[in-house]
């Protein structure tokens, strides 16, 4: 049974605070909530900023479905997913959401498990050895139908997207800004040059995110995920907070339940959930939880202040 009742969110925040204060660990599980809390926002003037073309043209008005449109190239598919991924992935965070979310941490025995694909934790600071990021990363590149080496391989893909959006009439400003010329056209599609080979096996190349059987993890991948399991193994009986932030219901098995399930487990663990709209928790665990429906900067911000 799921729990939802209003709360006081002062009272919780406070209590998130001395649960934070007490923990000798704290285990974040971050999802996509986060990062939109943060500035990466996938529809309104940000996509229209950059999507325009692509809006008129097929009639979506997000990038995530324009994501998925099969279209007719492979210089229009590198069209759209240069500037996407370069706007998400290699651009400045647009707040500080993350980087008070370190300083809550920073000090203490901390993992981080995201599904999460825009790098926004490295670029915050955060340890890479404690983070285990499962569904891919913008940044990278992997074929299209791995075999052989390319099995467990994937490829750097800077130099290569930075190429595409300049060969797209977009310049890029020292600290990453993609920036949309005045009287300029932007062009919706990458010369075939650009269009990008894997070395090993010869197959067109796609992103490196999670969306079937073809999905490439690496030996990267592997050592992040064993080390969040020994990280588990080894604070099984500590006082460990369980902090999921922006987990929404796409993908609840990779945090939500497994929280809710630790923290039933666990006997010392708290569950503590950030998310606007969306902050529960089972009734089993009712009295281990701590749930925040507010807006998670905000939340993030306060938490911060008190412990400064």
């Amino acid at each position: 049974m799921i729990l939802k009742k209003k709360v006081d969110k002062e009272k919780e925040i406070r209590k998130l605070h001395q649960a934070l204060q007490e923990a000798d660990s704290v285990i974040i599980g971050a999802g996509a909530g986060l990062s939109t809390s943060a500035g990466f926002t996938y529809t309104g003037k940000r996509f229209e900023k950059y999507f325009q073309d692509f809006e008129e043209k097929y009639g979506f008005h997000d990038m995530y479905s324009l994501g998925f449109y099969p279209y007719n190239s492979m210089e229009e598919f590198w069209g759209f997913w240069c500037r996407y991924i370069w706007i998400n992935r290699y651009t400045l965070i647009p707040s500080d959401v993350y980087q008070n979310l370190l300083d809550l941490v920073k000090n203490k025995d901390y993992f981080v498990l995201t599904t999460n694909v825009d790098h926004c934790f490295q670029k915050s600071g955060f340890d890479k050895k404690r983070l285990f990021y499962t569904q891919g990363d913008y940044g990278l590149f992997q074929s299209s139908s791995p075999s052989g080496v390319s099995k467990k391989k994937t490829y750097d893909n800077y130099e290569t997207i930075r190429k595409m959006v300049l060969s797209e009439g977009f310049q890029i400003a020292d600290n990453g800004e993609l920036i949309v010329p005045q009287n300029t056209k932007i062009k919706m599609t990458v010369p075939s040059a650009l269009v990008p080979v894997c070395p090993d096996d010869g197959k067109l190349m796609t992103t490196n995110l999670r969306s079937d059987d073809t999905f490439v993890q690496d030996d990267g991948w592997y050592e992040a995920q064993n080390r969040y399991h020994d990280f588990l193994k080894s604070h099984q009986g500590m006082k460990t907070v369980f902090l999921e932030i922006g987990v929404g219901g796409n993908t609840p098995g990779i945090i939500k339940f497994n929280f809710w399930k630790r923290t039933y487990e666990w006997p010392h663990a708290t569950y503590a959930c950030l998310n606007l709209g969306e902050a529960f928790a089972p009734k089993e665990i009712e009295k281990k939880s701590i749930c925040i429906d507010d807006d998670i900067g905000a939340t993030l911000k306060k938490l911060k202040e008190w412990i400064d």
